[in-house]
């Protein structure tokens, strides 16, 4: 390239390198595009990743090395941006740190190795900002391959290899902490550490990751150019992620010091911005407010609680108010109404500390039983904190945009109720057995859901759908709800992978009759119809949630096993069973079981219950069909 004078556009050597990269990358864009199940995609795919190769061996010798890595570094980030992670870790970053280490690239924990294998010309050379880069994304990509082929984290080895991505990450940060120009590695990797350690704390990891989100937050404190207001709606992210992980081990009283200590940080720059008169500034302000407003309601999510329990050894325990009492009762009406009154200035902070302070990591929103503790007092906050979200609910518009309810993004100051988390009440309200607030809520949430055209409102739609199907079920001596399934509860389903065949589930075997003989409740055989019109009828991006889909599932599937049994109890006459029983309607459910694991990808959940489901489903056809 050199012969040929300065390497840039122009030089013939480097527009032929760019050229074959462009197309290169085009072709593996395309065929992202196209979806995974085209036909030949693993070849096609595999002619991208040999093409790349080829490109790199041609073209080393003809490229000074500063260029060359440049372009490994560059390519590595464009096949990051089109989830090509694999080729940008192999054939880009890797390549690149090999320069420094060729036989192995696992990260040492050793400070000063570190320091002397990849920064032996120490981090004023010019390619020391490149190598931070490359070492950062190589860590990104690890961590994509590993939630590609396991994204619930349910292997050992895929813990394993997050939690040495994290390691990763802080020794990067480590090195790079005291360097005020690489300020931005420093903010880079607290993004990607809280990333990682949000997903494990779903997984359950939170006492686990809990040293890495402090690690974060310590970062952000110690690097000065990153303790400026700009950067503050961050810091005070991470915080509340620390909080969130203490309360995750049941050490609440660390995680309200925790939020104190950071309303302390966040007074101490409220108090340097003063001096300089920018918290005129409208934005600044609202900065401010985030930020304090999160640190307010992790330290609600204790007190609500704690205040109470100080007092049951002074003062006799109050007994519960139930609704229709408290609507009596001048405002505020109960003492954790008047508790967030006085820490919280609107409707929608107020909703969003009430849902932090009801929020269980532990708990789903389908478990047939509730977290709910022994203690009287703290019953009786639970109701309380119940009665005043559906006062606010009911009381305010539900916002229209769309937001995924998390306390981490939700800003301070909002009119109203954003939808989602309207729907995370009413979740909460069911996984609590509190059913008048249930009752109540439901209904107002649902004719919100019902009256938007944004197809993304469905998702929430069906979920709720499905958890009031369920009630009656899990819990039979409570009032049943009277709800109306569009779809028709048809017994004539499309068979799978496409094709044209009908089968059809003939009324003279499902016809009206007693249960005496085990068939499924009218309730069950509605549930079984919704859940899979939701997940058949519907796109992949708008179906109910995975954990709300796998618990109906497995209920239907605990409640087919039990009516399957009379079926191989009758081995000798299966068709005269069937008739006289009319066990075709567990079939029906057994083969919806199987339809619904497979259009809904949670086959990976529970490969067990797969395979009895495969195996159950085969044994009955065959029987049928030998009878």
């Amino acid at each position: 390239a050199t012969f040929f004078g300065a390497v840039g556009p122009g030089n013939p050597v480097v527009d032929s390198f760019e050229a074959e990269l462009r197309d290169v990358l085009g072709f593996l864009r395309r065929l992202g595009a196209a979806g995974p199940d085209k036909p030949q995609q693993h070849d096609l795919h595999r002619r991208g990743a040999n093409t790349l190769f080829n490109i790199w061996i041609k073209y080393k010798p003809r490229l000074p090395e500063w260029y060359y890595n440049e372009k490994l570094v560059k390519v590595g980030d464009s096949l990051a941006q089109i989830k090509e992670y694999k080729l940008a870790l192999l054939q880009c970053y890797e390549r690149y740190l090999e320069q420094f280490v060729s036989v192995d690239l696992d990260i040492t924990d050793d400070v000063h190795r570190f320091k002397s294998t990849f920064f032996p010309n120490g981090f004023r050379d010019k390619n020391a900002a490149l190598t931070f880069h490359a070492l950062q994304e190589r860590n990104v990509c690890i961590y994509q391959m590993v939630c590609s082929s396991d994204r619930n984290l349910q292997n050992q080895e895929s813990l394993l290899t997050c939690f040495n991505v994290l390691s990763s990450f802080r020794l990067t940060m480590q090195v790079a902490l005291p360097q005020e120009n690489l300020c931005w590695i420093i903010y880079n990797g607290t993004i990607h550490i809280y990333t990682i350690c949000r997903h494990l704390m779903t997984r359950g990891q939170s006492a686990k990751v809990l040293e890495y989100l402090l690690w974060a937050s310590i970062c952000m404190e110690s690097s000065i150019p990153l303790l400026t207001v700009h950067y503050l709606t961050w810091r005070a992210t991470l915080y509340t992620a620390v909080s969130q992980c203490y309360f995750d081990c049941q050490a609440g009283i660390h995680g309200e010091i925790f939020a104190r200590r950071g309303l302390i940080k966040i007074d101490e720059l409220k108090q340097l911005e003063n001096t300089s008169s920018s918290l005129k500034n409208l934005e600044t302000k609202k900065i401010f407010k985030e930020a304090t407003l999160k640190m307010s309601v992790m330290i609600f999510k204790r007190a609500v609680y704690e205040s109470r329990r100080k007092t049951k050894s002074y003062f006799q325990p109050k007994l519960r108010v139930s609704r229709k009492e408290a609507q009596n009762l001048p405002l505020p009406r109960t003492t954790t109404a008047q508790l967030l009154t006085e820490m919280f200035d609107s409707a929608a902070a107020q909703f969003l500390a009430i849902l932090e302070a009801l929020s269980d990591s532990s708990g789903r929103v389908l478990d047939p039983a509730p977290p709910v503790p022994v203690e009287i007092e703290i019953r009786d906050v639970i109701s309380e904190l119940f009665v005043a979200g559906l006062e606010i609910l009911s009381g305010n518009s539900i916002k229209k945009q769309k937001r995924v309810y998390n306390i981490f993004v939700i800003p301070a100051g909002e009119k109203g109720v954003s939808g989602d988390a309207a729907v995370k009440f009413v979740k909460l309200a069911f996984s609590y057995e509190e059913w008048d607030v249930f009752d109540s809520a439901i209904e107002f949430v649902v004719n919100f859901l019902q009256a938007q055209d944004d197809p993304t409102w469905k998702k929430a739609e069906m979920e709720l759908k499905l958890i009031r199907l369920m009630q009656p079920l899990l819990f039979p001596r409570k009032i049943k709800h009277s709800f109306s399934v569009s779809e028709n509860n048809t017994k004539e389903v499309s068979m799978p992978h496409g094709s044209e065949k009908k089968q059809t589930f003939r009324s003279e075997c499902c016809s009206e009759g007693s249960l005496k003989h085990g068939e499924p409740s009218h309730d069950l055989m509605i549930l079984a119809t919704t859940v899979f019109s939701c997940v058949s009828t519907s796109e992949q991006n708008i179906q109910p949630d995975k954990e709300i889909l796998v618990h109906v599932i497995m209920f239907l599937w605990q409640k087919c096993k039990t009516g399957l049994q009379l079926i191989q109890m009758s081995e000798s006459d299966y068709l005269k069973y069937i008739h006289k029983y009319r066990a075709c309607q567990w079939v029906h459910v057994l083969w919806i079981i199987s339809e619904v694991i497979q259009k809904s990808s949670i086959a990976d959940t529970n490969a067990v219950m797969l395979a009895e489901v495969a195996l159950q489903l085969t044994a009955i056809l065959e029987s049928a069909a030998d009878s």
